[in-house]
Formats: C-alpha cells, structure tokens, sequence
C-alpha cells in the first residue's frame, strides 16, 4: 500500500519539476523579473494584484520591461512612457490582443469589444465610435443631455445648504445618468431600486475585478471557475445586468424605436435588421448585450471617480481653487458653458488634466496579448505572449514631468501660461485599444467640473484641517471617503 502512496507521490513530484523547469526554461527567452515561486510564479511577489506601487518597485529592481509570473503564466510589464510608447503606439497592432482566458474574458466573453479579438474587435469597436459619434459626440445633443445631469447635480449641492456631506453618491448617480441616456434612452429616478441596484452592481464588479480573486482567476481559470469565493459573486452581477439588459432590448424592439435611433441600443438594433442574412456582419443580439454592460460599466465608475478626485484636490489645493474661480469668471462672465471653452480656460483645463494625471482611475490599464511575434524595446516577445502597459508609471514618469508626486497644474502651461499638450499624458491608454469612450469621458468631466466650480466654492468642514489625497486601489484608483462643504458663490 505504502509503496502505491510513495509511488503516487513521486510521479506528482516528477510533474511538480518537470512543469517547474519548463517555466524557467521559458524565462530565459523573456525579459528579465522576479524568480518565479513553484505553481504561484510571482503571485506572492504581486500580493496576487497589479498594484502600481509593486509594479513601480518591481521596475526600479528589473527595468522599465521585466516579466512577471501569474501562475505558469508570463506577463510582460512596460514602464515608463518609452517602454510603453514603443509597445501600444510603435506597434499598434502587434499589441492589440486582449487574453484568450481570464477573469474579465470569462465574465464578458469574447463578443464585445474589451475582450475580444481580430475581427469580432474590429467590427465591433468601428460600429461602436460610429455610434457614438451618431448620438453627438461633438454635437449639441449630447452635450444638452451632460448639462441637464449636471444642472441635476448642482440642485443637489445646493440642497445641503453649505452643510457638510459625502458627495460620492450624488456624483455617481449623475454620471450614471448620463450613460444610461447614451446607452438606454432614459435617464433613472435616484430613488428607483433597480437603479440603485445597477448602481452597486457596478462599484462590486470593478471591486472584484481588481482584488486578489481575480487575479488568481487570471493564473487559474481552468480550476477557479469551478472553486467557491468572491468571483462567483462577479458571475452572479454579470447574469443581473444581462437580463436587466436584455429586458431593456426587448422593449426598444417593442417600441421600434430604432427605426429612428436615439441611444445605442437602437442603433445596434437597426444595424442588425439591416444586415440579417449577411454572413460577413457578425453584430448579434448577444454581442449587443455585452457592449451595453460594458459602455455601462465603463462610463461610469472613470467619470464618477474623476469627478470625486477634482474636488478633493480643489479643497487640497485651494490656491488652485482659487485661480480656476478667477478665471472662470473672467473668461466665462457669467454666459452658459459649453466644451468649446476649454480652448479659452488654459489654466482650468490644466487643473482638469492634473486631476485625471495624479487621481488616476485606470491605474494601471488592461492586458493585452501579441497578435504576431514582435520586438519590443530589443525584446523578442512571441504571440499571445501577455503584455501589460503600466499607465501609471507613465503618468509618473520622471523624465517628462517636473514635480511627477506632486499635484501641480504647471505640468500643463506653458510660460505665458496658455495650455501645453504633455505627450506622458495617457490616461486613456494609446494606439488601438485607446479608450473607447475617451471623447464622451473629457466632455463629462470639464462641463460637470467647470459649472460645479463656477456655481460653488468648496471646503474642509468646521475642524477638518487636513486632507488625505492617498488612494485605494480596487481595479480604479479611489479617494478615501471624505466630507465637504459646498458655499454658493
């Protein structure tokens, strides 16, 4: 019986090292890392998360390209705006796969346009800032749906009547609004509960996507979808929003009002009973389930976090404050705002593009994979090798900004004080997978950040004399939850 147990035991430990030396032997054609662990590769390492501060220790030991392991799993990370400039913009499209297996591939399949690849991607992502740019992107019809969110939201604030209170809620329900215009048609009432629902749904994904559990999927799949833990509850979400989402649908086919499109959805819908029957359009009711969720999710918790981030750093900083309140009274006078006067508010639109540079909600971006073979700063990374673009470390990077830790609006002006495009400046990622709903992102958070600012002056409460501008990491980066006032002006 022994001898069956030795037998068993030394055939398990003959795979362990086999399995083992053939994850070393990889390493060797790979960018120099961390010596992976045994089964778990650098997991321990990465406290099983993409945390950007680990990612920036990792990077100061191995380079601004090293490799990490997720399981038996190699990852390419790019630091620094060279390393990741010469792999998402000088090779584009060799670097525009996304995992073939994970966690965010299981909970959205490969029929949107985040997780999916080669055609399916392409189709997709076409149709979808076709979409966009059919429902206003640039137009006054899309601007008038943000600026009745925002006039939602001022009301709010002023409500409170200078009394201290926790805007968060407020600001996610307004930005939450604005996409469910883009994407549903309508707008929600604050006090339903299915949109309250929706609501959490998404601060749980995001939440779960981010943690430990979904890293672990990343390096497992094929045993986590099968163990009980914290993603099954992201699988029990994603079911929710695909029936919530679906019963939307229905009642756009009902209506037929995609005969004459107002949101995505109709859109979609008209794009699929034009083209039934064709074999070459691969648009289906499926994929446009998938899409939905993701503009939902995505034109939510970005924005909202932006918006939380702008004004913790307004009463942080409240000689900024200060200077964007002189200038937008004195460029603006009073007159009705609207995203063309960026190109006048050169010290209001560097405020904005700080607060996205320093509260930056996308961390550290999105895997990818390579398409084809491909040579990344002298590296040979074979295809479907896994490749992640540290757009923190980017947005960090010391070469290309003065005071790169601290809050400083100058990193965007010039000398004579007019607006400077900073090329570090990738909050959306770059080169084929830049950030869909970038436009729709830059249009929210300068017309809800300027109407806000001219409407009020914000503080510290009576007794509060400090601010905590650190971050919590759960897949975006999140202030911690704090109390201001808003003083009407």
């Amino acid at each position: 019986m022994w001898n069956l147990w030795e037998g068993i035991l030394l055939f398990l430990g003959c795979i362990f090292i086999i399995k083992y030396l053939k994850v070393i032997w990889a390493a060797k054609s790979l960018p120099p890392g961390p010596i992976p662990l045994p089964f778990i590769g650098n997991l321990w390492t990465l406290s099983f998360q993409l945390h950007p501060e680990t990612l920036r220790q990792l990077a100061k030991l191995h380079g601004n390209i090293y490799t990490v392991w997720l399981g038996e799993t190699p990852l390419v990370v790019l630091n620094g705006l060279k390393a990741v400039k010469d792999g998402i913009v000088s090779h584009s499209e060799e670097l525009s796969g996304r995992p073939v297996a994970g966690f965010l591939r299981a909970l959205l399949s490969e029929k949107g346009i985040f997780t999916s690849n080669g055609g399916m991607w392409k189709q997709q992502r076409r149709f979808g800032l076709m979409t966009l740019k059919n429902l206003g992107l640039g137009k006054c019809s899309l601007e008038s749906r943000i600026q009745e969110e925002v006039g939602c939201l001022v009301e709010s604030f002023k409500s409170k009547n200078g009394e201290s209170f926790d805007p968060s809620e407020m600001i996610t329900n307004s930005v939450v609004n604005v996409i469910s215009a883009v994407v549903f048609g309508h707008r929600f009432s604050i006090d339903d509960g299915i949109f309250q629902y929706l609501v959490q749904c998404n601060h749980v994904l995001l939440e779960i996507i981010g943690s430990a559990w979904g890293r672990l999927y990343d390096s497992f799949p094929w045993l986590m979808k099968h163990l009980p833990g914290r993603h099954q509850k992201a699988f029990e979400i994603m079911e929710y929003l695909h029936k919530f989402t679906d019963k939307e649908i229905r009642m756009h086919k009902e209506n037929r009002s995609f005969e004459e499109p107002q949101d995505v959805i109709d859109y979609y819908l008209a794009h699929i009973s034009k083209t039934a029957g064709e074999k070459e359009s691969i648009i289906d009711e499926d994929s446009l389930i998938t899409v939905v969720i993701e503009f939902f999710n995505a034109g939510t918790e970005t924005t909202a976090t932006s918006l939380l981030w702008a004004l913790l750093y307004m009463v942080a900083y409240p000689d900024v404050q200060k200077k964007v309140h002189k200038e937008l009274d004195a460029v603006l006078n009073g007159s009705a705002i609207y995203y063309e006067d960026r190109k006048r508010l050169h010290y209001t639109n560097a405020a904005i593009h700080e607060i996205q540079r320093c509260g930056n909600v996308a961390a550290v971006g999105l895997l990818r994979t390579c398409t084809r073979d491909v040579s990344v700063s002298g590296y040979s990374l074979h295809m479907n090798t896994m490749v992640l673009p540290n757009l923190d470390s980017v947005l960090h990077d010391s070469e290309y900004w003065d005071t790169p830790d601290q809050f400083n609006p100058h990193h965007f002006l010039d000398k004579d004080g007019m607006f400077l495009v900073n090329e570090a400046f990738l909050p959306f990622s770059a080169g084929a997978r830049v950030c869909l709903g970038e436009q729709l992102a830059r249009y929210e958070l300068f017309l809800f950040f300027t109407t806000l600012m001219r409407t009020f002056s914000f503080h510290l409460p009576e007794g509060v004399t400090e601010v905590n501008t650190k971050y919590i990491f759960k897949t975006n980066l999140l202030p911690h939850p704090y109390t201001i006032c808003a003083i009407p002006r």
